[in-house]
């Protein structure tokens, strides 16, 4: 004899396809469950891993610190970085310039001029410098006039390992109004013998690719050195970027970093410039959970309507029950199984469905490229290459969990009602 309640296996009988029209329904209730599991899943697997993808691309190509003068460029980097290096929270610190270039590539049809911003590193930190790390053409030897510049940039200003750009300091727009204005203030008007400073010619030694698309598309890379006579600062630089151990502690260590550097000098960390984005992804997961959501609540509507047929279908079976001696308890919890199996059936093949759609995404969004020309995913909207994903498990136990929770509570007005029938009115209408 079977060991399981008798409640149960009714629930199991009564479940058994029969070629009816109960039979139908059940089955649509078990695929809305099936469904609203498998896009739960895919959908938060997806948001998860783009919110740790691009967090990882912000922090393999930004400082997790950043320490400036405000107002003010940094003599005495030198000084800063010694006293930063000491720190036991810190992986490494170096001098660093940024800002906006003109780089011109001369071609068949005319010369192609874009504004991308060039990063001067130091020569020595290149080794800790994960970006410089990701040359995917050429090398990353930074000597001499010599320059990385971004996948996507490389594209379009249609240049390889060896070819030659010129690029145009910063500051030349406002050398050339001063000359202009110092001719015309002479009482000159001819122009034509003015002795504008040339744009400097720039080598590209690489192609790097930092697995987020508008920094291929936006930087170029060069020496400390070569960035320092760009930008006409000397000795000086703009800012001293520091790299943590734990790129999550950047609020604890620069309170230790403030009083040791002293007054003068302003912190910012990675999450106050770049923070917003991750925040927002992070907001929009939790949104798109909730309304997804809503997709489960119309399959216990299902549910509900598959028991309600149910009870008025057994309504003979239900009088015989009571009449044998069956609580009132054991009647609920017969109908109340059923809700709870079809949640299980449901739920078990949304997860395995879900997992499987995680893991043959990109596969699926090829398959998907090829057979109708579109880019479901283009990486010049989202930055990257593939769509990522990942299953977290405490996300999959929130969906499973609460699905099943859903189906359990859809059961209960009809199990409830089933247990409050009489058996005299039950057995009148036979």
């Amino acid at each position: 004899m079977s060991r399981l309640p008798f409640e149960l296996l009714l629930a199991l009988r009564y479940l058994r396809p029969k070629r009816t029209f109960v039979s139908v329904i059940t089955l649509i209730a078990v695929i809305g469950v099936t469904l609203g599991v498998t896009v739960l899943i895919v959908v938060i697997a997806v948001m998860t891993g783009f919110g740790e993808q691009l967090r990882e691309r912000l922090l393999g190509f930004n400082p997790h610190l950043t320490i400036r003068r405000p107002g003010a460029n940094l003599a005495d980097f030198e000084s800063v970085l010694d006293r930063v290096r000491g720190m036991p929270d810190v992986a490494s610190a170096a001098p660093w310039v940024e800002g906006p270039v003109l780089i011109e590539r001369q071609m068949e049809g005319g010369a192609m001029v874009l504004t991308p911003i060039m990063r001067g590193v130091d020569r020595r930190a290149v080794a800790s410098t994960p970006l410089i790390q990701n040359v995917r053409q050429g090398t990353n030897d930074l000597r001499g006039n010599t320059i990385l510049v971004g996948l996507q940039l490389a594209r379009e200003l249609d240049v390889r390992p060896g070819d030659v750009v010129s690029v145009l300091p910063p500051g030349l727009a406002k050398r050339m109004w001063a000359q202009l204005k110092k001719k015309k203030e002479a009482g000159g008007s001819d122009t034509a013998d003015e002795e504008w400073s040339l744009p400097t010619e720039y080598q590209v030694a690489g192609v790097f690719d930092a697995g987020y698309f508008e920094y291929n598309a936006a930087y170029i890379v060069t020496s400390l050195g070569n960035a320092q006579d760009l930008y006409d600062l000397g000795d000086a630089v703009h800012s001293v970027t520091v790299i943590l151990k734990d790129p999550l502690a950047v609020n604890r260590v620069r309170q230790e970093m403030a009083p040791l550097l002293g007054p003068g000098y302003h912190i910012t960390t990675w999450v106050e410039e770049k923070g917003d984005i991750l925040e927002a992804v992070a907001v929009e997961k939790k949104v798109m959970f909730i309304v997804l959501f809503f997709v489960m609540i119309v399959a216990a509507f299902g549910i509900t309507s598959t028991q309600i047929t149910f009870v008025v279908q057994k309504t003979r079976e239900i009088g015989v029950l009571k009449a044998l001696g069956c609580t009132r308890a054991q009647v609920s919890y017969l109908f109340l199984s059923q809700s709870v199996l079809v949640g299980v059936v449901g739920v078990a093949s949304g997860c395995a469905l879900g997992m499987l759609a995680v893991r043959y995404r990109n596969e699926f969004l090829e398959f998907m490229r090829r057979v109708t020309g579109t880019e479901l995913f283009p990486a010049s909207i989202y930055g990257f290459g593939q769509l990522p994903a990942r299953i977290d498990p405490m996300d999959l136990a929130l969906i499973c969990g609460s699905a099943l929770l859903i189906c359990l509570l859809a059961g209960l007005l009809p199990a409830w009602s089933a247990g409050r029938l009489q058996p005299v009115e039950a057995l009148r209408h036979d």
